[in-house]
């Protein structure tokens, strides 16, 4: 269903029809070790934009994560790719607010997970949400692009915010997306929408 024009706006593609945005999955999932967008990534749409609501992981110090697959039908999940991370931290008492680099998180020419986040915590009223974007992703020309915000609860009980970018360092359509936690099964929600 396409959004409207409001929604579109505040999402970022301000500027487009309300037929040019239009949800492509909307599906909640409770204890899932992984979950993977294989057929929606098409030349149908320019950008891709999946919204993440309430991931909480079983473990405590899960990492959200995600890679990225060319193949059609195998599906491994195993592009190289060249990323980097900067976080936002504050801790509930107000204590050692930083802004960083965070080079552990990023990824030189690798065919590693992406990280997504730190550690998040696993309690009743701890989660992480947010939004990644991808780019072009049928394009057979130029590397395949992406920038990520996500907000999250940090185990150690403070407010984290990690933007992600980075680019799949392949020529080929990358036609698969595969989310997980570094540590066990997770819950929560990932919305999908196309933009022409």
């Amino acid at each position: 269903m396409p959004l409207g024009a409001n929604k579109a706006a505040i999402m970022g593609v301000a500027g487009v029809s309300t037929a040019d945005v239009v949800l492509l999955s909307d599906g909640a999932f409770s204890n899932q070790t992984t979950v993977s967008f294989t057929s929606e990534l098409t030349s149908t749409y320019k950008e891709y934009i999946f919204a993440f609501y309430s991931i909480n992981p079983a473990t405590d110090n899960a990492v959200l994560q995600f890679n990225l697959s060319d193949d059609t039908s195998s599906h491994s999940y195993d592009l190289t790719k060249t990323s980097t991370v900067i976080q936002a931290e504050l801790q509930e008492d107000h204590s050692s607010p930083f802004i960083k680099i965070m080079g552990g998180l990023d990824l030189a020419n690798a065919t590693g997970i992406q990280k997504l986040t730190e550690e998040i915590g696993n309690g009743a009223d701890e989660a992480a949400a947010g939004f990644l974007q991808l780019f072009n992703p049928a394009d057979t020309t130029y590397a395949t692009h992406w920038m990520s915000t996500v907000t999250y609860y940090w185990s150690a009980n403070g407010s984290f915010t990690t933007r992600t970018t980075g680019y799949a360092n392949v020529t080929a359509a990358v036609t698969a997306i595969q989310f997980s936690m570094s540590s066990g099964n997770f819950d929560g929600e990932i919305k999908l929408w196309g933009v022409k």
